[in-house]
């Protein structure tokens, strides 16, 4: 069987479903099921697989979602370019709701995360640039011409959630060079490397971080609200941008393994059986 997809989307917070007429796969990896079962469907001419990071029921927090599951399973479906959209708190007052933020940069506050699909021998990816810069390019690009503004560069903060960001932590965070904050962006972009897999993030915000400007704090109802009104627009800026993505992005990404003993057989494509 041929790859089922070799492009993905994984949702964030709100984006519980993207493709219109997609056949919906279940996928076994050795690290458990993934989020929810995978769904594809055709975009633009590109088969384009969809996985929401929470299940599509938001059952799972930012610290319990099954990443290494996901990234193995829509590897191995065929997928090798994914996009992942995300929604992040702005740590600089000018980057306020509803802006988009194609991120260049990540620093990773988790702990206790599952950071590797390597556990044994010596498995050290090249990660001083953990987005992919053709899907990064595509992405602006796409917006440009469509009219929609995105910040083209910016240092996303992972932290542990699922709590939110005391007011000294978000200027710390800000200090250290943050640009936006989030809770699910790490341990995916680098599971993502360690695949050889193209993984570019289209961040929205949807609040201002505790400790970026006046009393406000940030509270769980504003920031599913804001993406809810922003939905839309990050949809129809994913469903423009996909089509675009080069179907052999000339980038280092998928020669992140090269010269380096890999302790697993990594999948190549799998036949996933049809959910019923």
């Amino acid at each position: 069987m041929g790859a089922l997809a070799d492009l993905a989307v994984i949702g964030g917070s709100g984006l519980y479903k993207l493709l219109d007429g997609a056949t919906e796969h279940v996928v076994e990896t050795p690290f458990g099921p993934p989020s929810d079962p995978v769904t594809v469907a055709d975009v633009g001419g590109r088969r384009v697989a969809f996985l929401p990071r929470h299940g599509r029921d938001h059952r799972y927090p930012p610290h319990k979602i099954p990443y290494r599951a996901n990234l193995w399973a829509l590897r191995s479906i065929g997928v090798r370019q994914i996009i992942a959209p995300c929604a992040v708190g702005g740590l600089r007052p000018e980057l306020g709701p509803g802006t988009f933020v194609v991120p260049d940069q990540l620093i990773d506050r988790t702990t206790g995360r599952e950071q590797t699909f390597y556990d044994t021998g010596a498995v050290h990816v090249n990660f001083a640039d953990p987005y992919c810069p053709v899907g990064r390019a595509t992405v602006l690009r796409t917006a440009a011409a469509a009219g929609i503004e995105a910040v083209g560069e910016g240092t996303m903060v992972v932290v542990p959630g699922p709590r939110f960001s005391t007011r000294a932590e978000s200027r710390w965070y800000a200090a250290s060079g943050g640009t936006i904050i989030n809770m699910t962006g790490h341990p995916e972009a680098v599971l993502a490397r360690e695949l050889a897999l193209c993984y570019t993030s289209v961040a929205l915000v949807t609040d201002l971080d505790a400790g970026v400007e006046g009393d406000h704090g940030v509270t769980h109802a504003e920031v599913f609200r804001v993406f809810a009104e922003n939905t839309e627009r990050l949809r129809d800026l994913l469903l423009t941008v996909l089509p675009q993505l080069p179907a052999e992005p000339d980038c280092a990404c998928g020669g992140a393994l090269d010269g380096i003993d890999v302790p697993l057989t990594l999948p190549a494509q799998a036949a996933p059986s049809p959910a019923s």
